[in-house]
């Protein structure tokens, strides 16, 4: 088992690499003091929506209980969440990322953010595969889960996409035959 301060520092080094070979469009790190995490993955985190709303990302987590090492208060990083994966939670100006970084074959395949809404809001499949958080009395749009990007170690994409089961947003990462570490990144922004 990895200590844990090697096991951030890997995770940070396999998303910072991916993150800089995509490129200046990728939203940057800083603090929103909107954004309230939890001390543990399974506690999450609560973001805000375009109308003054908060809703709750779930990290549905085989180790729900690691404990977030708080590098920055905009970036923590949750070690061994799963067999072969960690969790680098990111706060940026609108949201939050939660790129999920896969060491190995072992790891799963498909990754579960549990999501709660307030009464009046509802998740809406978007085509380009992401999800809208629309109010229902307006039709607006108040706040956006991206559809999922992933790339292996030699930057070559990897298929991830998004299923829906009840309120729980699954990320499906098909990384069978890539080259580890593997960076799939939820990101939500309001």
């Amino acid at each position: 088992m990895r200590h844990a301060r090697d096991g951030a520092a890997a995770a940070m080094n396999a998303a910072s690499r991916v993150l800089v070979a995509r490129g200046k469009n990728e939203p940057q790190e800083m603090e929103n003091p909107d954004v309230s995490w939890g001390q543990r993955a399974r506690d999450g985190v609560w973001v805000p929506t375009k109308d003054g709303q908060r809703i709750h990302f779930g990290i549905d987590v085989t180790a729900a209980d690691t404990v977030g090492q708080v590098l920055r208060p905009s970036l923590r990083v949750y070690v061994g969440v799963d067999v072969d994966t960690d969790i680098v939670a990111q706060t940026t100006a609108n949201g939050i990322r939660l790129l999920t970084v896969i060491h190995g074959p072992d790891a799963p395949q498909e990754f579960r953010f549990p999501v709660s809404l307030v009464d009046g809001l509802a998740l809406e499949a978007m085509p380009s595969g992401g999800y809208d958080v629309v109010h229902l009395r307006y039709g607006a749009t108040v706040g956006r889960l991206y559809n999922p990007w992933a790339s292996d170690s030699m930057f070559r994409p990897v298929k991830a996409d998004y299923a829906l089961e009840g309120q729980t947003i699954t990320m499906r990462v098909q990384h069978e035959g890539a080259f580890y570490p593997v960076v799939a990144d939820p990101h939500y922004t309001r």
